[in-house]
């Protein structure tokens, strides 16, 4: 059988729907005889199911056919009058067969009754039409809206997966530049810092796999990555926590405290005298703040975009609220709502 002659549960609730017709059809071509003569009711009964069987397999197989043909969302009108114009058809030879039927049998109906039986045949092919097409727009809405939340979750994807790719490649070599320093003036200092660099960049390759991570993961991913700018820039760089532990298995995109702190590294000046104070604290509201004492760089920075637009993305990508980021009072500030699992 032809993949668009199929018949599906839908076929069988319209068939059902429309059945107490075949039933109404005898009552009116024999009237109260029909109820009440077993001999008339019993082999009547089971020609009309019979009949009314075959003309519902063939008007819908017909229209199977012209969803087959014009099965396009703009070719609605085609598909529903060309439809209309065989079930009128078909039903007017059909009821006349039907009569034709008793009358060689012998069954007394009445003539008179056939403007009555074409009317319940309109009637019914207004019903399956509309039942068929309004099942079919709602399944085609539906694989519809599918495919386009699928595609839409793929581009999502796609565009994570190049946002996690764009952390700074230049601290992998500031960081390796400071472990070859160390290994000549402090061997066990060297060590630990490997440790921390090796945890650093162990996590980096498990988040490129995730979107979310909860915020005790990115807390502890972060106290490595603190512990080389540290390092790094000695007491010139100080990183504060101030975390509620009830909101530790909220989460958020994943790197995005690296992001922050990298961004905070980046555009402030970081010395013993002068240093820069990063504070990671939780409010009421389940937000997430970040903060630094601004203390910008004399020479400007070039930016390339990375930072807060890519956390911006990630968020707009998910459907959370927009990140807040304002500055005043000497610090910046940005506050991530946290999700909740």
């Amino acid at each position: 059988m032809k993949q668009w002659a199929r018949f599906d549960r839908y076929d069988i609730l319209v068939y059902l729907i429309n059945y107490p017709a075949v039933i109404i059809a005898n009552y009116i071509v024999f009237g109260p005889a029909y109820f009440l003569d077993k001999s008339l009711f019993i082999p009547t009964t089971l020609i009309i199911n019979a009949w009314g069987l075959v003309v519902f397999v063939m008007l819908t197989l017909w229209m199977k056919y012209m969803r087959f043909c014009y099965g396009a969302t703009d070719q609605f009108g085609q598909r529903l009058l060309y439809s209309m114009l065989a079930y009128v058809g078909a039903m007017m030879v059909m009821i006349l067969l039907l009569y034709w039927i008793y009358d060689q049998l012998g069954y007394p109906y009445k003539p008179e009754t056939i403007p009555w039986l074409l009317m319940i045949g309109m009637a019914t092919n207004v019903i399956s039409a509309g039942s068929h097409e309004s099942i079919y727009t709602y399944n085609q809405l539906r694989e519809s809206t599918r495919r386009e939340f699928e595609l839409k979750q793929l581009h999502m994807q796609q565009q994570m997966d190049v946002l996690k790719q764009q952390v700074s490649p230049h601290f992998l070599f500031n960081s390796l530049n400071s472990l070859v320093a160390l290994i000549g003036e402090n061997p066990r200092q060297a060590e630990v810092f490997a440790e921390e660099l090796s945890s650093v960049y162990r996590y980096v390759l498990w988040a490129n796999e995730q979107n979310l991570t909860d915020l005790n993961t990115e807390l502890a991913f972060i106290r490595s990555y603190a512990h080389l700018l540290r390092t790094r820039y000695g007491t010139g760089f100080q990183i504060i926590t101030a975390v509620d532990q009830r909101f530790g298995h909220y989460q958020l995109p994943s790197l995005t405290l690296q992001l922050l702190v990298e961004n905070a590294v980046k555009h402030n000046v970081v010395l013993t005298s002068k240093p820069l104070k990063v504070e990671i604290r939780t409010d009421a509201l389940a937000n997430l703040h970040v903060c630094n004492n601004l203390q910008k760089k004399k020479q400007g920075v070039v930016s390339n975009g990375v930072g807060l637009s890519n956390i911006i993305a990630k968020y707009e990508m998910l459907g959370q609220p927009f990140p807040t980021i304002r500055q005043e009072g000497g610090q910046f500030t940005v506050a991530l709502p946290l999700i909740p699992t």
